[in-house]
């Protein structure tokens, strides 16, 4: 069998299942065991890896014959190597049926996962590392709730309590630090990106690769992120590694290229430069039906996430209602600490509590906060009148404790304002 020398415009065309009496969006629907191709088609990413592309080719061949109960392929993605991988790879497609090689004439593990993929006509697509660091007894958790429809995406996590993983204190930490940036700048809810075994449905990748444009090691990120915005599944494996010492993976450049590829998703996602609402709205998973009723879905998380936003922003309002009341007397200090606050609060309910991003109707979101301070503002100072009126000079404690009461109340009628109005599903689809 010939090696295939692959562009990305070598992708055929994918053609919609036809539907059944009840229709199941193609993301969801399962993949028979009578597909007539590969189901799964697994790729490895290779540069100048003589030496250890055969064991890991009949390694995982060996386990995927034992192991794995659909027909399968693994596909070498030769990166432009050097030395004699691709001879290598040839020999093991010549040898074993189910072994495949791609060559591509530039390196990149993102361009070569985006190219091999996008031409696959396996319904499971997946990959993993060379170095076979994760224990392959995880590969058919992985792929199976995307076989079944339950998922879209899946990825092993090195960093779940019962993964098993064995590697340096400095790579622990560089893992762990960039998975604390993601989440702190992208909002990212997924716990390891970096993790290399992973895999998607083709028809969801079909979707989401033009859309990504890095073909280095940030793909994965890149990935992960748009699918979870655009509202996909995102199925985590715990998974037992152990780290290659003989790793070539220049750590410094691919954290500096990491953080760039963070800065440039997270403009794009701000200027709505990404269609994650059109892509939510083509495969995003359908709200749930309220499982109690007169409990909408997503409240408890919405509350936890709302309180953290009141915690912080009534904390700021006491530091700048104490550094203002020597200055301009407690109503004006009160007054100019809540609106301090109070756009900040409005921004950070929006993004982080309602979960709406892009600048779609963001001044229409302010204004409406703005009333909602507003209403805020009629509670508080009504608390600081009737103190007034009650007591000619009532004591700092005693008037911090009055406002912190009135500011609980104030929260509460906020956060049923925003949920009900200002950020409600129906009005936000309009």
């Amino acid at each position: 069998m010939p090696t295939a020398t692959v562009t990305p415009q070598d992708a055929p065309g994918r053609t919609a299942p036809r539907a059944t009496r009840t229709p199941v969006p193609a993301a969801r629907r399962p993949i028979l065991a009578t597909h007539p191709a590969a189901v799964l088609d697994v790729v490895i990413p290779v540069y100048n890896e003589q030496a250890d592309l055969e064991p890991c080719v009949r390694r995982l061949y060996a386990h995927l014959t034992r192991t794995f109960p659909y027909p399968f392929r693994i596909t070498i993605a030769d990166n432009a190597s050097t030395d004699a991988t691709l001879a290598v790879a040839e020999t093991l497609q010549a040898a074993i049926a189910e072994v495949t090689v791609a060559h591509l004439e530039q390196k990149g593990r993102g361009r070569a996962l985006h190219t091999v993929w996008s031409a696959s006509d396996a319904p499971v697509l997946a990959y993993m590392d060379v170095d076979l660091s994760t224990d392959l007894a995880a590969l058919l958790p992985l792929v199976a709730p995307l076989i079944s429809g339950h998922s879209d995406l899946a990825i092993g996590t090195r960093l779940a309590r019962d993964s098993r993983v064995v590697r340096g204190v400095k790579r622990e930490m560089i893992s762990r630090c960039y998975n604390l940036i993601l989440r702190g700048t992208l909002a990212a809810r997924f716990s390891d990106a970096q993790c290399g075994f992973k895999a998607i449905r083709a028809d969801v990748a079909a979707q989401l690769l033009p859309l990504i444009e890095d073909t280095g090691w940030f793909f994965d990120t890149e990935l992960l992120v748009l699918a979870e915005r655009s509202g996909l599944r995102i199925h985590e494996v715990p998974v037992d590694w152990v780290d290659d010492p003989d790793s070539r993976v220049d750590i410094r450049a691919t954290a500096l290229a990491d953080l760039k590829g963070v800065a440039r998703v997270g403009r794009a996602l701000v200027t709505g430069a990404l269609p994650v609402r059109d892509l939510r709205r083509q495969l995003g998973r359908a709200p749930l039906e309220p499982a109690v009723p007169g409990v909408p879905v997503g409240l408890p998380g919405q509350l936890v996430r709302f309180t953290g936003v009141g915690v912080a922003s009534t904390a700021a309002y006491l530091v700048l209602y104490l550094l203002l009341r020597g200055t301009v007397g407690a109503q004006a200090a009160n007054l100019l600490a809540l609106a301090l606050t109070a756009v900040a609060n409005t921004a950070a309910n929006r993004r982080l509590t309602f979960g709406v991003r892009g600048r779609a109707g963001a001044g229409r979101h302010q204004l409406e906060g703005l009333v909602v301070f507003g209403l805020g503002l009629g509670l508080t100072s009504g608390s600081l009148a009737v103190l007034s009126a009650l007591a000619s000079h009532p004591g700092r404690p005693l008037e911090l404790g009055i406002l912190i009461g009135a500011n609980l109340a104030a929260t509460v009628l906020r956060f049923v304002l925003l949920r009900a109005w200002v950020f409600h599903p129906h009005r936000r689809q309009a």
